[in-house]
């Protein structure tokens, strides 16, 4: 019974410090397929010449020392890039305006414009198998549509922190599209 309760103190608190973490954009529900527009944003960007699942959280630990020793806060969603292995944090709107934040070896920083993606969402374990069933009931998705075309390369995006577990793990595929002209 003791563990029980340490358990679900432990959910309770992780619960209550990733409410506090902003989000860059609305998350995709699970097993919900939708298209949608994320805003412009400024990130901080890394990347690894692995496959990202066998980048092993290198990626995570690059940004995570970078936004630690510059005092950002932590915002959700991460994007990862698969081939290449890259990782995205966003940086939430103070921290964007900062100009003592400099780029390193590690870590990029860059703004993005607006942009459209094709979007399913998923819970579970961040794992190959989720990402892939997930891009092929998206792809499968996205072809039957008459209005949107592919314009970029897959890549996940993970909501929770690595402490959550799996089983209350969200995520998402998301694929680039471009908005086909009515004729």
């Amino acid at each position: 019974m003791k563990i029980f309760l340490w358990v679900a103190l432990a959910l309770a608190v992780t619960s209550a410090r990733l409410a506090a973490v902003s989000e860059a954009y609305p998350r995709t529900a699970p097993g919900d397929l939708e298209l949608k527009t994320l805003p412009a944003a400024r990130w901080m960007r890394t990347e690894s010449a692995n496959d990202y699942f066998a980048a092993d959280n290198v990626l995570f630990r690059k940004l995570f020392r970078y936004i630690d020793s510059n005092k950002i806060p932590m915002t959700a969603p991460v994007e990862a890039g698969i081939k290449p292995g890259t990782m995205v944090f966003y940086m939430d709107e103070a921290s964007a305006k900062r100009a003592d934040l400099a780029e390193t070896p590690q870590v990029k920083l860059s703004s993005v414009p607006e942009r459209r993606v094709a979007a399913i969402g998923i819970r579970g374990s961040y794992s190959r198998e989720n990402y892939e069933e997930a891009l092929t009931e998206l792809r499968a998705w996205l072809a039957k549509r008459a209005d949107v075309n592919a314009s970029g390369e897959p890549y996940a995006v993970y909501w929770n922190s690595p402490f959550v577990p799996f089983f209350l793990k969200q995520s998402e595929v998301h694929i680039p599209v471009q908005l086909l002209s009515a004729k």
